[in-house]
């Protein structure tokens, strides 16, 4: 391995902007060798997408940097236009975080790729679509022929990420950087695609600079991990060492803040990261430290090894944790609701079939599902991308028609109604949204977007502010931010903001659609304390839409599986993710990273694609995928039956622990 693929020394950045001046990196030193994946980890705000930018030659405008980016000997920072095209070609290449938002619209995303294969390869337009099909082919997309004519939108989550990754690699660049290359894909993806990295440095010798704040999943393929806090680096080594047994104080809290599949409790570490004006000359996690000493406060400390350390583990801390780091146990959960008592929210045999352009044929989202919440009761949707979970969140809301089947919020049949009675009943269910910036008017101040709710329900001016203010000060949202607009609120701000306003109202019903996914691991934390503290009313139901397996954990009394619009099991939280019966739902908590001990006992392992399967019109849906699968499943449609506390929709459950027997399974 050759340790100077890429070497980072002492970077500076700092961004002059007219009456602002901002220390995006201070000091900033690491190294990436050739077949090795190198984690880089931190809060929003610490500089890691600043390192990536670095690293290719694209630092904002106003950027002065200093130090070096060394690539194969050669310093980026001080390369001329040429030979940064060049750099950008063959040298490093970035997969960003939103794949979407990176490929363009308006031309298939077999063009583009070709277009760069064309330009950087030299290659003939009949090569670049042979090697485009290839490429296609390398990361995982299924009849690639086919998908070089699609375009983006045309595209699921995970396939648009291995698209980027082709296009990331078609010019065979040295060195790969994926900047949180799985947010917002649900653990069956998120898995394949760091395979994908994972294979580029063991099987093509590239360097991977994984940027992520995923830290369980950079636990599972990284060799080494780099912690970054206010553009400083405060711990760096071996992933096992520096995620097994971290010596920094930061570290260890970012750790404490990830939830895990197996129900440990989440602690959350109060405050926020510093916008620094420049380089800190004390350590700039002292404020939040519980560690912190008078000496912290007025001497910044430097990286140096960890005492007794044999390898390259080092941190910059005046105060080195070597006990083991400990896990709280999950607190007692007070005793909730039972589906014998009030339920605000019924859902009887809904189907939901989006209808084609033309009117002929369509695509059923939703397939005969069947809920109850109580009042004072979670529920938990869980599925892959692509299964029906926000089609059920737009069914609640009244967004979506049911083709058959009843909705009743607290008692009314949403169906039944029309015009203003309608309105009002959509307000007794309330979203709260994925994305919390794009989710409130640009336009309107906090207090407006709160109050909008409100409006909706006749309420006068002097009440809403009333009403406003009240909730507010129940999720510890200032006062002063109330006239503020969505564009001056970090990501955490803006979601208690999006909690604000859908508890404004008094719903009945609360619906959380992946409300923690695009925030960082510390603010995650705070933010699912705040859910906590809304989901325990007794008088209110919520439901609760996610891909993170251990969050859904942590929160929901009950859970049900959705695949392919059918509901394959439900149960207890505790049951089903403990003891789980159905092939499905053991593949999805096989996939589901961990930091602790994970989920137990054999393993089975989705290796098809879901944009590859469709739901039968008869027989189980899984059918296609599942290695249990017999004559009977492709024929019989399966029905929910109880087993223990838990209904299952397969008649292979009894036979299904013998056949697991022996090793774990792979689908």
């Amino acid at each position: 391995m050759d340790p100077d693929l890429l070497s980072i020394e002492n970077l500076s950045v700092v961004i002059r902007r007219p009456g602002r001046e901002v220390a995006a990196l201070s000091d900033v030193t690491l190294r990436v060798g050739r077949g090795e994946v190198v984690g880089l980890v931190g809060e929003s705000g610490g500089g890691k997408s600043m390192v990536a930018r670095s690293i290719v030659g694209l630092l904002p405008g106003g950027s002065h940097a200093t130090g070096a980016v060394r690539f194969e000997g050669d310093d980026v920072l001080r390369m001329d236009d040429d030979a940064l095209r060049r750099h950008r070609g063959h040298g490093a290449a970035i997969c960003f975080q939103n794949p979407r938002g990176a490929l363009s619209p308006t031309r298939t995303v077999g063009r583009q790729l070709t277009d760069r294969l064309i330009t950087h390869q030299r290659l003939t337009e009949t090569e670049a679509r042979r090697a485009a099909e290839e490429q296609f082919a390398a990361v995982g997309i299924r009849s690639p022929r086919r998908r070089l004519g699609a375009y983006p939108h045309e595209l699921s989550g995970g396939m648009a990420q291995r698209v980027m990754i082709s296009l990331a690699t078609g010019c065979a660049p040295g060195l790969l950087i994926a900047d949180e290359p799985t947010t917002g894909l649900d653990v069956t993806l998120t898995r394949e695609i760091l395979r994908q990295f994972r294979h580029a440095a063991d099987t093509d010798g590239r360097g991977v600079l994984l940027i992520s704040h995923d830290l369980a999943s950079v636990a599972d393929v990284c060799d080494r991990v780099v912690v970054l806090y206010a553009g400083t680096v405060v711990e760096s080594g071996p992933a096992a060492r520096v995620l097994g047994r971290p010596a920094h104080p930061y570290t260890r809290a970012l750790l404490r803040s990830v939830p895990d599949v197996d129900g440990r409790a989440v602690v959350a570490t109060p405050g926020a990261m510093p916008l620094l004006k420049a380089a800190p000359r004390e350590c700039p996690f002292a404020p939040r430290c519980a560690h912190a000493t008078a000496e912290c406060s007025v001497d910044r400390p430097l990286p140096t090894p960890v005492p007794g350390a044999t390898d390259e583990w080092s941190l910059a801390c005046f105060h080195p944790r070597t006990d083991e780091l400990a896990f709280e146990e999950p607190a007692a959960t007070p005793a909730r609701a039972t589906a014998a008592e009030r339920a605000v929210l019924e859902v009887d045999d809904a189907h939901v079939v989006y209808r084609s352009r033309f009117g002929k044929g369509g695509h059923a989202a939703l397939r005969g599902v069947s809920l109850r919440v109580a009042a004072g009761e979670t529920l938990g949707v869980v599925g892959e991308s692509g299964c029906g979970k926000s089609t059920l969140a737009k069914l609640l809301l009244g967004l979506v028609p049911a083709a058959r089947g009843d909705v009743r919020v607290a008692g009314s049949r949403m169906s039944d109604l029309r015009g203003r009675e309608l309105r009002r009943l959509r307000t007794r269910v309330q979203m709260v949204f994925q994305d919390p910036i794009g989710s409130l008017s640009p336009r309107r101040t906090v207090a407006e977007a709160i109050a909008e709710p409100l409006r909706a329900l006749g309420l006068p001016a002097a009440q809403r502010a009333e009403r406003v203010a009240a909730v507010a000060d129940r999720l510890k949202i200032d006062r002063s931010m109330l006239a503020r607009h969505p564009h001056e609120l970090s990501g955490g701000q803006a979601q208690r903001v999006c909690i604000a306003r859908a508890l404004a109202g008094e719903p009945d019903v609360l619906v959380f659609d992946e409300p923690t996914s695009a925030l960082d691991v510390t603010v995650q934390a705070q933010i699912l304390d705040v859910i906590a503290d809304v989901v325990r009313d007794p008088s209110r139901g919520s439901v609760f839409i996610s891909h993170d397996l251990a969050t859904v954990r942590g929160f929901a009394d009950r859970v049900i599986v959705l695949y392919l619009g059918r509901i394959v099991e439900e149960g207890p939280v505790e049951e089903v993710f403990g003891r789980p019966r159905h092939p499905y739902t053991r593949a999805l908590l096989s996939s589901a990273p961990s930091l602790g001990s994970g989920f137990s006992g054999p393993k089975v392992t989705l290796t098809e694609d879901l944009d590859d399967t469709e739901a039968a019109a008869t027989g189980c849906p899984l059918a296609a995928r599942c290695p249990f699968a017999a004559d009977r499943c492709r024929t019989e449609e399966q029905q929910l039956r109880p087993h223990g506390t838990a209904q299952v929709a397969c008649w292979r459950v009894p036979e299904i622990p013998d056949l697991l027997k022996g090793s774990d399974i792979r689908v």
